[in-house]
């Protein structure tokens, strides 16, 4: 261990200004010292109750331990978990595990039994609950519930509603009563954007409360937990910080009584306090676990660095060897090799820039629907935010290719107007010049076009059943100068290639939903298969030196 984190969390003592907090935790020491005379008589800072959350968020499938080096990022074992939770035990702890969303999807590890293999890691480590997160939709309505059912312990959100009966579809809260007596009350929610930032299929039976509704039912929450006495009032929410509305930071300055928000979403590090609140978010991927330990009354918020801790869980560890031995050898089939870097970062990268790996998906996709179908397609279209991580130099995998493209999309080609395929791009362009990475930024095939970031994106009407806004103006920012060598033409019919996400609506796409002009031809193919037909056929098992930069077809124009 480089450095004994567990004994530098026991020993300092950060105060943290959050009253909330320091008002539950001063709750805590008293309901403690509650006892009889013959108790009062001893030591009271012993009797003094010790309590430990760890907190993780947004793990996506990334529970096998990678050792850092100077250009990756180290990342903890799942089994690391239980073990950092048995440290705090031996220092006089109580130790809750909670999980702020998003375990059950994105790498190979978890994907391929449609986030199943994610809960069994969970119910291995003793995890005592979780919020939802978008990304436990990804698998659909049925796999969201059969993984619930699989769970040894409840997906918390009070936010989400069955959209034909209109009653909760998760559980809404969770009280816990230490030995010391001390109750602690946890509820969930999850993100509003769930309902764009997933296929609009897997979604289409659910509703999310946001906005003001979402205030309503935080406080209802709070309430509800107080009164049945808890003393600490925790929200374990996957909102983040990166959207316009909706965020774990709007809640706590619209809602009073929360002693503690554990977040996630934005795969930030976050320790600070909003409203008087402490706020905390452990990043992502298991780079680090968060700790927030309440001693003597006083919150110790930290996150524990993948590498300062190396204690491992046997029994754990086996259940996801065991797994990743399975996983990994069908995963490890070498379809081809890079000999420079694709780029698949957020940003800067695919949500905010074009990438040469955002011009070599897009171009898959549409060589993959030209191949299939027998006739040239227009456009290629790949949303950022469906580009999930940077393939480095070297081999690539099939294991490799479902990381970068992990959600088994559906391509379809859809038919559009040049007028609707004006807005799309308008509308997925909405957060450049504004500091906003949004996942619908296209990434594009077959054609060129430009943004003018000089120019602020003017809101219309927010889409139906999204929560973006449409461009009141389509063109005033961006200017499409070029499809297929023909110029553009806002009355012409052109047609696309993309996922069926973005065909069905999804991100910013609102318009594309029903837009076809004709038959859509059927679904022939997932993104992961275009992306490895298109390595294999396409280029002959080596990505061509023109990927080797970005092509040019975006330019963004500054100020």
């Amino acid at each position: 261990m480089a450095r004994n984190t567990i004994d530098a969390l026991v020993t300092r003592r950060y105060f943290v200004k959050g009253v909330g907090l320091v008002s539950a935790s001063a709750a805590l020491a008293a309901c403690a010292q509650k006892t009889d005379g013959a108790t009062e008589a001893k030591d009271a800072a012993a009797a003094t109750p010790l309590l430990a959350i760890i907190h993780t968020n947004d793990t996506h499938g990334h529970d096998v331990a990678v050792e850092g080096t100077d250009d990756i990022q180290g990342n903890f074992s799942m089994a690391a978990v239980p073990a950092l939770k048995a440290e705090w035990e031996k220092k006089g702890y109580e130790v809750l595990v909670v999980d702020a969303g998003d375990a059950t999807q994105g790498m190979p590890l978890v994907d391929t039994s449609d986030g199943k293999s994610a809960i069994s890691f969970m119910n291995a480590c003793g995890y005592d609950l979780m919020a939802v997160g978008n990304h436990e939709f990804d698998w659909g309505a049925d796999a969201l519930a059969a993984n619930e059912q699989e769970a040894k312990f409840p997906f918390l959100s009070a936010n989400v509603l069955d959209k034909e009966s209109g009653e909760p579809r998760f559980v809404l809260n969770k009280a816990i009563e230490l030995s010391s007596g001390v109750k602690v009350g946890f509820f969930g929610l999850t993100t509003p954007t769930t309902m764009t930032t997933s296929s609009p299929k897997d979604v289409e039976s659910f509703s999310f409360l946001g906005g003001e509704d979402l205030y309503e039912c935080a406080r209802a929450q709070v309430k509800e937990l107080r009164d049945q006495h808890c003393d600490l009032v925790v929200c374990v929410a996957h909102l983040g910080n990166d959207e316009s509305a909706n965020t774990s930071s709007d809640v706590l300055n619209n809602v009073e009584g929360i002693d503690l928000l554990i977040d996630g979403h934005d795969h930030e590090e976050v320790q600070t306090e909003v409203a008087g609140t402490p706020l905390v978010e452990s990043g992502c991927y298991l780079h680090n676990i968060g700790v927030v330990a309440i001693d003597e009354g006083v919150p110790v918020p930290e996150l524990v660095a993948a590498g300062t801790f190396d204690g491992i869980d046997s029994s754990v560890q086996a259940v996801i060897d065991t797994e990743n031995d399975r996983v990994s050898s069908e995963m490890a089939v070498v379809l081809g090799s890079t000999p420079f870097l694709l780029v698949g970062e957020r940003d800067p990268g695919v949500r905010t820039q074009e990438t040469n790996l955002g011009d070599f998906c897009a171009d898959a996709y549409r060589w993959t629907a030209s191949t299939e179908l027998g006739t040239d397609i227009d456009v290629g279209l790949v949303n950022g935010g469906g580009i999930r991580t940077s393939i480095q130099a070297g081999d690539i995998s099939l294991g490799i290719i479902k990381t970068v493209v992990p959600f088994a999309n559906e391509l379809v080609v859809i038919n559009v107007t040049g007028a609707q395929l004006l807005e799309a791009l308008e509308a997925g362009c909405q957060g450049i010049g504004a500091g906003g990475a949004l996942g619908g930024f296209p990434q594009v095939s077959g054609m060129t076009y430009e943004i003018n970031a000089t120019v602020p994106f003017e809101q219309g009407p927010t889409y139906p059943g999204s929560t973006f806004a449409s461009p009141a103006a389509p063109g005033a920012r961006v200017t499409i100068t070029d499809v297929g060598g023909k110029g553009f033409d806002e009355a012409a019919t052109y047609s696309v290639a993309t996922t069926s996400f973005v065909g069905e609506g999804g991100d910013t796409y609102y318009v594309f939903k029903g837009a076809s002009q004709g038959n859509t031809p059927e679904k022939f193919a997932f993104d992961y298969e275009a992306l490895s037909s298109y390595l294999v056929e396409g280029c002959g098992h080596e990505v061509p030196a023109q990927y080797a930069e970005p092509q040019g077809r975006i330019t963004i124009l500054l100020a």
